[in-house]
């Protein structure tokens, strides 16, 4: 037996109570990764619309899961914990704690792989971040086209809640024509001007949306004529510090969830601990009753342990049993065609039955 320990009747009515309120803990836990997950998926869904694709929601989408199944299973373990001080009422759980055990287990292991996406993921949000920020700035000027006419207040908003600037920088707004059409004057010479100097022919300016602007610099904004230090008095383009903000919204927004993923990492391991804590107290219980009630005397001494055999012999146990399951559930295809001595077992019975259906000749008369 691993790690095995000794328990008096009062050692397991100890263990048994403490057991207790640690599930409720931990069902308390398994409420707030639950809280989390939401929160999580709540504030990715807000900036959905800057966002390629959706690959980081698995992070929340295994949080909210983990956590309702949590709340279940340690809701079981109060009840088990209960019945282990009933000799009569305990055995009914035997079968369902090795279920029980395997989902424990797998808990831990999803936390666990929660905490290793939310860091390998970083670069498949800022790609994500990139394109969706790209195509967000590029429709900037579509207030007009259906699917697309809330597009210009997203990315204003997001610039002043963030207090960024393009997807980079300011300069990415210098390679998009974010002023629509329906607000240009095209009788104006400036107007002609600017569109036929681009290939494309869109109009394109050395100036930013008004939601890049900094309200704490002290000179009033600069939307317009950026590059140009002629354009305003004591400017100068290159040396002076722009009154807009210089971060980029995918630095912003990376910056933003990943600080809010990597926050859930200690949380989440503390969660792990007392998941863990649970299924090995849960687990000395089992065996301990067990034990006393294969010797017939619920009162006396019993061992409790983690494992019957070593870990080598019981993963070669586990391994065989699930293998037999396996073999178990598989279909036979030969089954259902028959074998070949059951069909000539019943061609006699046929002829037999053939025979007896027939009419027996009279004699002549």
């Amino acid at each position: 037996m691993l790690l095995k320990i000794t328990f008096t009747q009062q050692r397991r009515v100890r263990l048994a109570q403490g057991l207790w309120l640690m599930s409720w803990l931990a069902v308390m836990s398994g409420a707030f990764i639950f809280c989390l997950g939401v929160y999580l998926k709540t504030e990715l869904l807000r900036r959905a619309e800057v966002m390629d694709n959706t690959e980081i929601h698995v992070v929340p989408n295994i949080l909210m899961m983990v956590g309702l199944v949590s709340i279940g299973t340690n809701w079981v373990a109060t009840r088990v914990c209960q019945d282990s001080l009933d000799a009569s009422r305990f055995p009914r759980w035997k079968l369902l704690l090795m279920a029980w055990f395997a989902v424990a287990v797998l808990l831990c292991c999803l936390l666990l792989a929660v905490v290793v996406l939310s860091y390998a993921l970083q670069g498949r949000l800022e790609e994500s971040l990139k394109v969706g920020l790209r195509n967000g700035i590029r429709f900037y000027k579509d207030t007009d086209v259906p699917g697309r006419c809330f597009q210009k207040e997203t990315i204003d908003r997001l610039q002043m809640e963030f207090r960024c600037c393009g997807n980079n920088n300011f300069k990415d707004w210098f390679e998009v024509q974010w002023v629509s059409n329906r607000y240009l004057d095209f009788t104006s010479k400036d107007v002609k001007d600017r569109i036929r100097s681009n290939v494309d022919g869109r109009y394109l300016l050395d100036g930013v949306p008004f939601s890049c602007c900094n309200p704490a610099s002290p000179r009033p904004c600069l939307q317009y004529h950026l590059t140009d230090n002629s354009a305003h008095y004591s400017y100068d383009y290159q040396a002076e510090e722009l009154n807009l903000y210089s971060r980029g919204c995918r630095q912003a927004l990376t910056d933003y969830y990943m600080e809010m993923m990597n926050s859930t990492g200690p949380g989440v391991l503390s969660v792990i601990l007392i998941q863990m804590s649970v299924l090995v107290s849960l687990r000395y219980l089992q065996t301990a009753v067990e034990g006393a009630t294969a010797l017939e005397d619920p009162e006396g001494e019993s061992v409790g342990y983690l494992l019957e055999k070593g870990v080598k012999e019981t993963f070669e146990d586990v391994k065989a049993n699930v293998l037999n399951i396996l073999k178990f559930a598989q279909v036979d295809p030969s089954a259902a065609e028959g074998s070949p001595g059951a069909e000539d077992a019943e061609k006699p019975a046929d002829n037999t039955t053939e025979k007896a259906a027939s009419p027996t000749p009279s004699p002549a008369s």
